[in-house]
Parts: C-alpha cells; structure tokens; sequence
C-alpha cells in the first residue's frame, strides 16, 4: 500500500518515478563524462611532445588543446602536465623560456629528432572521438537517451510511455547481447 509504483495505469506519481530513475542514471553517466578517460601511462607525454612539435605553447595551452583534440574526452590535470614538462626540460628535450609571467615550453634539437624518430601517433587521434565512438562516446549516448526518456515521462500519453519502456527494455537486451557475442 505504501508502495510508490502504481497499482494500475499511468499516474503523477508514477512519472514522477521515471523521471527520478532517468534522472540518476543520467547523473552517473555525466559523472563518468565529466571525468574524462584517464590517459594511458606516457599518453601525457607523447601529448606534450606532439603539441610542442606543432609550436611553442604555455602549461594552460597544452591542457586545453589535448581536451579540445580528444573532443573534450580527456583533460589532463595539471598535476599530470607540469611534471611531464618538468621530466622532459630535465631529459634535454624542450627548453622554457619566461615571457609575460609565463613559461612558454618549446621543443629543443634533441626533442624535435626524439619527435621525428617516434613512431606514435598523438593520443587524442586514437580517443575514436572525431568518429563518435569509443569510450568517451558510451556515457555521451546514456545521457542523451536518459533524456529522451524522461521527455518522454515527463510530457507522454500512458501509450507513449508503454512504448518507451518497451523499447528501453529492447536496448538494455541488446546492449548485454554485445557482451554475450565471441
């Protein structure tokens, strides 16, 4: 009796659960998105390197162009970058030079042949982000789905609603069949 599902047909109440249901599992999807993928071991580095090859840039910049190139999937810390920079003035490879309150990092001779013999690609073009896929892109559509259906909830006809939950119900099958198949 104390029950907060219905016990026939669509009421207030009722979406008012979907809409709740909808809205946490919107909110642990934005909470995975909001962290971004964390960077592979020496992903900051081959970053660095391969922004500096391009021109001479400040900490700030390095962050925000390797979120802006992984399509906001990654953003290192500054807690990740400067250290790097720091590890990589120390190996010989970029050099820093004061301008304006701020350290511009730019590659050296050393760094620019270390660039040139690499063979690696910039990280943020493996992060499948220009195509729409990968992991970045997994919590993106939970949100965008998780919004759909709580329009849905919020301003649907009980049919409409059926419908909604038919096709969730389909989705979340298909989605463990991904992980069933070889």
């Amino acid at each position: 009796m104390g029950s907060s599902f219905p016990t026939g047909g669509f009421n207030a109440g009722s979406i008012d659960g979907i809409w709740q249901a909808m809205d946490q599992f919107r909110s642990r999807f934005e909470k995975q998105a909001g962290a971004g993928t964390r960077a592979g071991r020496g992903e900051v580095r081959t970053a660095v390197l391969a922004l500096l090859a391009e021109q001479p840039m400040h900490g700030y910049q390095i962050i925000h162009e390797i979120e802006e190139r992984s399509g906001g999937s990654w953003k290192p810390s500054a807690g990740s970058v400067y250290p790097t920079l720091q590890l990589l003035a120390d190996e010989g490879l970029i050099s820093a030079e004061e301008s304006n309150g701020r350290k511009i990092y730019s590659l050296t001779d050393e760094g620019r042949a270390a660039v040139a013999d690499a063979d690696t690609s910039a990280p943020w073009d493996s992060t499948g982000s220009t195509a729409g896929h990968g992991h970045g892109a997994l919590p993106k559509a939970g949100i965008e789905l998780a919004q759909a259906a709580a329009q849905v909830g919020r301003t649907g006809t009980p049919e409409q609603i059926t419908e909604a939950v038919t096709v969730l119900n389909d989705a979340r099958r298909r989605l463990y069949s991904i992980l069933a198949q070889d």
